[in-house]
């Protein structure tokens, strides 16, 4: 049977468990149907890794990585900030018109993503929402990196009138029209929000949500179980990873040559990539980090600002290292920014333009890749990889593996 058949069957089958969240169903699903399909290879067939392939394994962790704060954000880590942050998130108050929150767009129980191809919030958007778990400790944030910082991205979707259409003003007003929130500003950082200008109270305001969002970070998985069984040469315990992921695993690092974009211990660059995905919206094209760059670099809440926290002389230059020598190139049209693939299982459909609807659809994507789509000044190391039909569910069994928790 099929495995992809297999695993939308017994998916099919749990849905009718109504009073069970849709990704513990899902994960249940999917750990019982890796059992099934791993028990089904013969011992002649286990799988035998390389040292150069144990080495790169083991450059996927360890898993959670070691909390590290913000230099340019002086309450990250702050544990009011980032209860008064995750109040924020939750909250409609900050947006115009009082009916949206971050998590409108970011919702909890759907990985902090909306399940939608196309963002909403208050028109349809022309980009896909990406997941805010694991986000902190990396360089640029949105899909063309049109922020430096996370407190800076936060001010984005606030600001836009296509989003929540707030300002800074808007945000002061609210903030010092709430009793409680008045208070937690004043505990956290020490002035009265009246004291301040509505930039300040903005940027402050976005820098306790970034101190929440920091919090976001997803459970260890089957994946890291094998993967700290590898670094300890555990071999029993490397025996429970199922077969098929192995070999999954062995295309992704070898043939996929997956991991020179999907790389460490979150699977990601925190780099752009031209993925040969149409970059053309309905309102004309999408020209992804070309734009992010002039984005950022405009912006007067960068890290170049006087909005930067960061005290040590260390510590700016380290902050502002990545925007104080980027480019802009010719190459950077048409790319965008390379997700983590922790938690990839819940967070379709896919693509900047969420035009994948599944992880199968991704695979196939990869396998049937269309050259002629990709940027002619690019780093050209994609190639279609031609999978068989086992080659693609070992691919996507490994894929599914850096989501399903290792409990199951």
């Amino acid at each position: 049977m099929n495995i992809i058949a297999a695993t939308a069957c017994t998916l099919r089958c749990s849905s009718k468990q109504k009073h069970r969240p849709a990704t513990s169903i899902a994960m249940t699903a999917l750990a019982s149907t890796l059992m099934f399909y791993s028990a089904s290879i013969s011992a002649a067939e286990a799988i035998v890794f390389s040292e150069q392939e144990l080495s790169v394994i083991s450059s996927f962790g360890p898993w959670p990585p070691k909390f590290e704060s913000d230099s340019s954000n002086r309450v990250s880590g702050n544990s009011l900030a980032r209860e008064f942050g995750r109040t924020l998130f939750f909250d409609t108050l900050l947006s115009k018109n009082n009916d949206l929150a971050c998590a409108s767009c970011h919702q909890a129980d759907k990985y902090f993503t909306d399940g939608l191809a196309l963002a909403q919030g208050a028109v349809e958007l022309e980009r896909n929402t990406q997941s805010l778990m694991n986000i902190a400790g990396n360089r640029w944030f949105g899909w063309g990196g049109e922020s430096d910082s996370l407190w800076s991205h936060s001010i984005r979707p606030l600001t836009s009138e296509q989003e929540m259409a707030s300002s800074a003003d808007i945000v002061k007003e609210r903030i010092l029209n709430n009793t409680d929130y008045r208070q937690l500003y004043s505990d956290i950082f020490k002035t009265a929000p009246n004291d301040d200008d509505s930039d300040t109270v903005m940027i402050n305001v976005s820098k306790a949500l970034a101190a929440y969002q920091e919090t976001l970070i997803s459970p260890r998985t089957q994946f890291d179980q094998f993967r700290d069984a590898v670094v300890v040469n555990n071999q029993t315990a490397m025996a429970r990873y199922p077969e098929p992921a192995k070999r999954g695993l062995k295309l992704f690092i070898n043939e996929g040559n997956c991991q020179l974009c999907h790389l460490g211990a979150n699977f990601s660059s925190k780099e752009f990539a031209d993925a040969a995905v149409p970059y053309f919206t309905r309102n004309g094209v999408d020209s992804g980090r070309y734009q992010g760059i002039k984005t950022v670099m405009d912006s007067p809440y960068n890290l170049l600002s006087q909005y930067n926290d960061a005290a040590e002389k260390a510590d700016i230059e380290s902050n502002t290292l990545s925007i104080g020598h980027v480019q802009l190139q010719h190459k950077n049209w048409g790319e965008f920014k390379i997700p983590s693939l922790r938690g990839a299982l819940y967070t379709a459909p896919y693509m900047h333009n969420g035009s994948l609807k599944s992880l199968q659809e991704v695979v196939q994507h990869y396998s049937n890749i269309d050259e002629e789509r990709l940027h002619s000044d690019g780093v050209n190391i994609l190639r279609p990889l031609n999978l068989t039909e086992q080659q693609a569910n070992d691919l996507l069994l490994f894929l599914q593996t850096l989501s399903i928790p290792e409990s199951q």
